[in-house]
């Protein structure tokens, strides 16, 4: 059995450890942002694992020695790569209570190896319960006093990470992989990797998805917005790290779908683009002052080699940061521009929604006024953020104007403009429509303003299994609802809806109402009637059958008449009209070749 304390020692007296680097892509930039520094021991020692290794050196007291030597190591390697990129840096926080700790070695070795401190990013992990979260607290206040930026790590498989998250307010939080593992397939760390992105937009707070390994797994991290990820699907840890990432991973059907199909004929960014001159990177900064010196309305210079922009050089800033020193201009006259680029430009797709822009920009928590519009990733001009707000304004007063007042939900005539583009497109999507059963007698006697409540249970039990990724939901008017389904799961989402919807009504009746299974009153004629209770009827039409349509109008009839077939029975049902339809060479017009239906009740 080997002498694991000798071991370690020799470990760390050898200075016997390598760096690997695991790259952190950007979904928005589709790109690198930055590496995570993961230290490995001698390949032919029992502590090459980093648990083997860490633990060992906790079990003798030797943590704190092992974490300074870990830091120097990948700050050496870091500097000789000459690596650009963020550097993400493990740090237990129990090290700052150790009496050998000293204070300021993380700036000493960056100033000594010549890395500037903004390019680190401290990864603070919690792993013990109890008093850990005040040692949490004191780390991170002790980390960012020296200008670092900071990372949680491993969210949700701490003992308090929720609090840690909203008192240490990180720039960066990363979800543990267990969340992440088979997220496709999993609602329930669905819904949670959903909240954590909607916490951290409100936050300010970039998130990192951990352990993507297959391709199902990035499309779901994609689609619920997040911008950054970090697994071996993009690339695993190596000690020379990859230095870009295939731009053919990014290409999933959530990116194909904004490029050709924006939502109520939305502007998209080649609407705001300003035409701007771009020049080389290579540029003398002297020869740029003369740009901005010439051209008093110039406020800002793209800079573009072989069509790939690598920055944007704003007048402010530029002029700004050459002066602040007496001798700017002689000191930095004959370098090149490029060593004025502080960050890597947002780049967006011209076809790119601008509510989607909106989203990118928000999430990236930018500072810069422009971005790069690019047209198959080669530049094409420059958007603003004035410009944008400006065009977001506009758009969201126009889809108001057709907007349900009640429900806030799109009418009739975005959801129309959507399916046609849809249709134009060749784009595979299922529609329904939602209709109530008994409305007319509930409003009778329980009054307009508890029909309204239900018409709100509807919307947003809709909202709920049917989010922005997986489709559009509309309000038509009155109790009338249609959704456009661009999910695979359409039947099953309905099916739930149906479920929820049942044990949600009899929460509007009165105790008595509900013992009898309904309420007796006159119906349209008159006459007493009893009416059973609230009820969801679904009229769906299937994909094959909305793509054999030629506009809104023809998949309108089939959904209704699926919707006549599903009010004939009694409680919650649906039906699916499968129709398919083609046009006749000799007509041109629309002949059936085959009628059939599916029904499907919830009672």
């Amino acid at each position: 059995m080997p002498d694991l304390r000798k071991e370690i020692i020799n470990i760390l007296d050898g200075k016997l450890l390598t760096p690997h680097f695991q790259p952190i892509v950007s979904l928005a930039q589709k790109k690198i942002m930055g590496y995570e520094a993961l230290i490995r021991g001698p390949s032919d020692s029992p502590l090459h694992s980093p648990f083997n290794l860490f633990t060992t050196a906790e079990r003798f007291d030797l943590s704190t020695r092992l974490e300074f030597l870990c830091r120097e190591i990948t700050i050496q390697r870091y500097a000789d790569l000459d690596i650009k990129e963020k550097l993400f840096i493990n740090a237990s926080p129990l090290v700052l209570l150790q009496p050998e700790f000293k204070k300021g070695e993380t700036l000493r070795l960056l100033d000594h190896y010549g890395v500037n401190p903004r390019s680190v990013i401290i990864e603070l992990t919690e792993h013990k319960p109890g008093d850990n979260y005040e040692i949490m607290r004191a780390s991170a206040k002790h980390y960012r006093g020296m200008g670092f930026e900071i990372a949680l790590d491993d969210l949700g498989a701490g003992y308090s990470g929720l609090r840690l998250w909203a008192e240490l307010l990180p720039e960066y939080v990363k979800v543990d992989k267990h969340f992440i593992h088979g997220l496709h397939n999993d609602p329930v760390n669905l819904n949670f990797v959903r909240s954590i992105q909607s916490m951290a937009a409100s936050l300010n707070c970039n998130v990192i998805a951990e352990g993507i390994e297959t391709e199902e797994e990035f499309k779901a991290i994609e689609k619920l917005g997040i911008t950054h990820a970090q697994g071996y699907f993009f690339a695993r840890p190596t000690t020379i790290p990859a230095e870009k990432i295939d731009n053919s991973i990014f290409t999933t059907e959530h990116t194909k779908d904004y490029k050709t199909v924006p939502f109520n004929n939305a502007t998209t960014a080649i609407d705001i683009i300003r035409d701007i001159t771009p020049i080389s990177a290579k540029t003398l900064i002297s020869d740029v002052m003369n740009l901005f010196h010439h051209n008093g309305e110039l406020t800002m210079l793209p800079l573009v080699d072989d069509n790939i922009a690598s920055g944007i050089i704003f007048r402010d800033k530029f002029l700004t940061k050459l002066f602040s020193s007496r001798y700017g201009i002689d000191l930095h006259g004959k370098n090149p521009i490029k060593t004025f680029i502080e960050n890597t430009p947002l780049c967006i797709d011209e076809n790119m929604p601008i509510d989607l822009v909106s989203k990118q920009l928000t999430s990236l928590m930018t500072n810069d006024p422009a971005f790069i519009i690019t047209h198959n990733e080669a530049y094409l001009g420059v958007g603003t953020l004035l410009d944008l707000l400006a065009e977001f304004t506009r758009q969201q007063i126009d889809n108001a104007k057709h907007a349900n007042p009640l429900t806030l939900l799109p009418g009739s005539v975005p959801i129309n403009t959507r399916i046609n583009q849809l249709l134009a497109n060749k784009i595979p999507f299922s529609f329904g429509y939602f209709d109530l059963d008994n409305f007319k007698p509930f409003n009778d006697v329980y009054s307009y303003d508890a029909g309204d409540d239900i018409i709100k249970v509807v919307a947003n039990t809709l909202t709920k299994y049917i989010p922005a990724e997986s489709g559009v939901v509309g309000h038509i008017g009155g109790d009338d609802f249609i959704v456009i389904f661009t999910c695979n799961d359409w039947l099953v989402r309905c099916e739930n809806i149906l479920e929820a919807f049942k044990n949600t009504v009899p929460a509007y009746y009165s105790d008595n109402d509900i013992k009898s299974g309904g309420i007796h009153t006159e119906n349209r004629a008159g006459e007493k009637c009893f009416f059973p209770l609230v009820s969801l009827s679904i009229g769906l039409v299937d994909p094959v059958s909305t793509g054999r349509c030629q506009s809104h109008v023809d998949i309108a009839d089939l959904a209704s008449e699926a919707k006549k077939m599903a009010k004939k029975t009694t409680g919650n049902s649906l039906f699916i009209n499968q129709r398919m339809s083609a046009k006749s060479p000799e007509k041109s017009q629309s002949v059936v070749h085959k009628s059939t239906a599916k029904l499907h009740a919830v009672n």
